[in-house]
């Protein structure tokens, strides 16, 4: 069974772009910052070039990591979904809170998407945990480090 990772369109296109970085940004230029340590002959005692070859390291690792991700993606795109009106991943909801009327608006996305200043939680948060399969005008409960909270869930978008 392969291990599929959901991500809306906008995470792929994060991901490709931060691949690209790395190809051809950052390799390079740790390739370069190397090349220059070694220049200044013994490497027993060279602090940059152990510190470029860690980077390297670091760099080579989150490149396998990142291609990795992109090819067990399953790609979804919210627009495309017919979820009628169920909270899904990749929908927006607007919530209010029950216990002081305040509103907001999160995405459910992908781990590697979240971004709560954006609006966007992942996936396996429990507040996304609890809204997935509800619908306008339910309640859903979250339990929350101060105790349980309840939202309403307002309106739900797939955009």
């Amino acid at each position: 069974m392969s291990n599929k990772i959901p991500l809306t369109v906008r995470g792929a296109e994060k991901l490709r772009e931060e691949l690209q970085r790395l190809k051809h940004v950052e390799r390079p230029a740790v390739i370069q910052a190397i090349a220059e340590a070694r220049a200044q002959g013994d490497l027993s005692e060279n602090a940059e070039y152990d510190a470029a070859k860690d980077k390297q390291g670091f760099i080579e690792g989150r490149i396998q990591e990142v291609e990795g991700k992109l090819s067990a993606a399953q790609i979804i795109d919210p627009k495309t979904l017919d979820a009628g009106g169920r909270v899904v991943f990749g929908a927006t909801v607007d919530l209010s809170d029950e216990s002081d009327g305040k509103e907001v608006t999160y995405q459910i996305v992908g781990d590697d998407e979240a971004d709560l200043k954006e609006g966007k939680i992942s996936i396996s948060s429990p507040i996304a945990r609890a809204l997935i399969g509800k619908e306008a005008g339910d309640v859903a409960e979250v339990q929350a480090p101060g105790g349980v909270r309840a939202y309403e869930i307002v309106e739900v978008r797939y955009e």
